[in-house]
């Protein structure tokens, strides 16, 4: 399973549980070349990554960040649905606060902190 143009992928995991650092793997794996930095604050950092099917060409990447928003609500009061198109891109933490933006088919991944570990479910398709 890969990552292409029009991707959603919808963490889910308490506070602390690596879904910056798990971003930053993914922007990593893109070819994002800038620091990512956790959007809480901005809600939404866009960065420039390359296209999985087309590494000479360049897609937006979105680092999105629900943990400050109250739902679907604020989220599309933000113009939120424009960072979920299929021109870039987009990595959603706090998913669960905007469930009902989300694409069925997301990619979601579940981070269970176990210990010093971290335990990692990825499946396809947002409950």
């Amino acid at each position: 399973m890969y990552l292409k143009k029009g991707s959603v992928v919808a963490l889910k995991g308490p506070l602390g549980a690596g879904k910056t650092c798990f971003t930053k793997g993914i922007a990593r794996g893109l070819g994002v070349a800038e620091e990512i930095t956790s959007p809480t604050y901005t809600i939404v950092s866009e960065y420039e990554a390359r296209d999985p099917e087309d590494r000479s060409a360049a897609i937006p990447f979105f680092h999105i960040d629900a943990y400050r928003l109250n739902g679907d609500e604020d989220f599309s009061s933000l113009g939120g649905e424009e960072y979920l198109g299929e021109e870039g891109i987009s990595v959603v933490e706090w998913s669960e606060r905007i469930a009902g933006s989300l694409p069925s088919d997301a990619l979601t991944a579940e981070i269970e902190i176990t210990g010093e570990e971290r335990l990692i479910r990825i499946s396809r398709g947002f409950p």
